[in-house]
């Protein structure tokens, strides 16, 4: 019997349903499907008036796109459609996963069919939502000339504004593994530098990782008696998922995908296989280090002695950091990939717990005359240090079958209790809580809340607008009041989508407050006018 293989309730091994899940089939899936296509292709359209295009690229100079780009009406309309299409995109996964009904028969294929179709348009957009994209080209670039990202930023090439990257990246060193950057440097090779080019063959390469999550995650699940159909439409159907890996192309798609892969490797015996696979996702970003310790587990077996597990965390550590020592030796990278685990990036990002929280004790202690900025910053290491005593925890302590679960929740401690989280990173750790088990409780609702507010933040926070354009509202706010309007119709006029977030139709529930806040109203009145009002609310309440 395997780590994964044991078929306990790791956490809901349910085959139900995200919302109903006693209720029948609701349709065929390919309803939900066609919607969210459309909003995809609301999003490529969109994408060409606010998407962030390189100042190298020949697209600006096209007339629809300097039309779409540099007249009020071009920027509001490409503002509206990309903010749109991404809540279209939403209400599609959740009607999706409310009409795959139980779980049963061609449900695994509905689900891929529908990442198929809504990953399509995503493809071809503009990269939106963020623009690290063209900083990969750059990075090539510097491995290409001989130079050490892991030493310098891209501002030592030549005309390096032009690629498209954040001035952020001109400086900062380059946090990800040397696979990485063998893989950009062959991207630049192909394609000279140029920057569309080069943004849809990083989009293959993310592509490569989405397509690893869709052949591993149901295996995995099943390993662990979840339907992978559900565990597919959690983590991988998300919109969050598919904008932030397709259509922002980011590298952590091919990460997780190779993590995926390789604990499910690990699951089913095949350990050292597993390890080099996720030694591969470390080589693309290194905070899948995370994982080895738990392969370690895994492959010491049910009933090991601790001897033997710290030997066998020995020679798991000693394999993958071996390999990648080895892979530091082309183009001189060494073994700087390091820096980005004991050096992280300063700063916080007010929408963390921890960001969140230490702005609040800053705030209570300046009022107080205490030193607010030093409590915070306590805080904020306290809790780094928490997340590291959990995995700590779930290294030593728990069941040997639970041992991709422990994974996941050591994973999700770190991201969730560091000081920055990108809206990217809650999707490192999905795909593991998802093949371990979802419940239909407010565990899957929290889920519901985290995409939506990440998807209506990534709406109004990277939108490429050129300041001389004229606007009545600025853009930003245009997509945030558009993102809201469409969040209200989903949690109160929309009869599907309503029930998933609110027990009970939104209306209905204003209706019995009303009845008692009657009834308590009668109770408190004398004599005749107490009974006329209970009168009216016994024949309110009868059908």
């Amino acid at each position: 019997m395997t780590a994964g293989g044991s078929h306990l309730r790791t956490s809901d091994s349910r085959p139900g349903t995200p919302a109903d899940a006693s209720a029948p089939a609701r349709g065929r899936a390919y309803l939900a499907t066609v919607e969210g296509f459309v909003g995809a292709l609301m999003m490529f359209v969109g994408s060409i008036g606010t998407g962030w295009i390189a100042n190298g690229s020949p697209m600006i100079r096209q007339p629809v796109v300097i039309a779409l780009r540099t007249e009020g009406w071009g920027v509001a309309v490409s503002t509206v459609l990309l903010t749109a299409g991404a809540m279209l995109l939403m209400r599609s996964w959740l009607r999706l996963g409310q009409r795959l009904g139980a779980y049963g028969g061609s449900s695994l294929r509905s689900v891929v069919v529908a990442i198929s179709a809504w990953s399509l348009p995503l493809m071809f957009c503009v990269p939106v939502f963020s623009r690290d994209v063209y900083a990969y080209t750059g990075q090539g670039r510097l491995v290409m000339e001989g130079q050490n990202p892991y030493e310098v930023g891209i501002s030592t090439l030549n005309n390096w504004f032009s690629l498209g990257a954040d001035p952020a990246w001109a400086e900062n060193r380059t946090p990800y593994g040397p696979y990485f950057l063998w893989l950009a440097r062959a991207v630049v090779g192909l394609t000279g530098a140029q920057p569309d080019a080069s943004v849809l063959l990083f989009r293959v390469l993310a592509g490569a990782g989405v397509l690893l999550c869709v052949i591993f995650v149901p295996k995995l699940a099943e390993l662990h008696g979840i339907n992978g159909a559900r565990a597919l439409w959690i983590s991988v159907a998300n919109p969050l998922f598919l904008i932030s890996f397709i259509a922002s192309a980011h590298n952590d798609a091919l990460m997780v995908g190779l993590a995926v892969a390789g604990v499910y490797l690990a699951a089913t015996r095949r350990y050292l296989p597993g390890i080099l696979l996720v030694t591969a996702s470390i080589g693309i970003k290194p905070i899948t280090v995370l994982l080895l310790p738990f392969i370690g587990l895994m492959w010491a077996g049910p009933s090991a002695s601790w001897p033997r597990k710290f030997l066998m965390w020995a020679a798991t550590a000693g394999i993958s950091f071996g390999v990648l020592a080895l892979s530091g030796i082309p183009y001189n990278l060494g073994i700087g990939w390091t820096w980005a685990i004991m050096d992280p990036t300063p700063g916080y990002t007010g929408y963390s717990p921890s960001g969140f929280l230490g702005q609040q004790v800053e705030m209570l202690a300046n009022a107080l005359g205490l030193p607010g900025g030093t409590l915070a910053t306590w805080l904020r290491t306290a809790m780094k240090w928490a997340a590291i005593g959990l995995v700590l925890l779930l290294m030593f302590r728990g069941d040997y079958s639970r041992a991709v679960r422990r994974m996941a929740l050591a994973f999700t401690a770190v991201v969730m209790l560091s000081p920055i989280i990108q809206p990217w990173y809650i999707l490192w750790f999905l795909p593991f809580l998802a093949v371990t088990g979802i419940r239909d409780d407010w565990q899957i609702r929290s889920l519901y809340v985290g995409v939506t507010f990440f998807v209506v933040f990534g709406a109004q926070d990277q939108l490429s607008v050129w300041s001389f354009v004229e606007l009545p509202i600025d853009a930003s706010s245009l997509a945030f009041f558009t993102a809201l309007a469409f969040t209200f119709y989903l949690l109160v006029l929309d009869v599907h989508t309503r029930k998933l977030l609110i027990e009970g139709k939104p209306l209905d529930l204003a209706r019995r407050g009303w009845e008692w806040a009657m009834e308590r109203r009668a109770q408190r009145q004398p004599g005749a006018a107490r009974q006329r009002e209970a009168a009216a609310v016994e024949r309110r309440e009868t059908p």
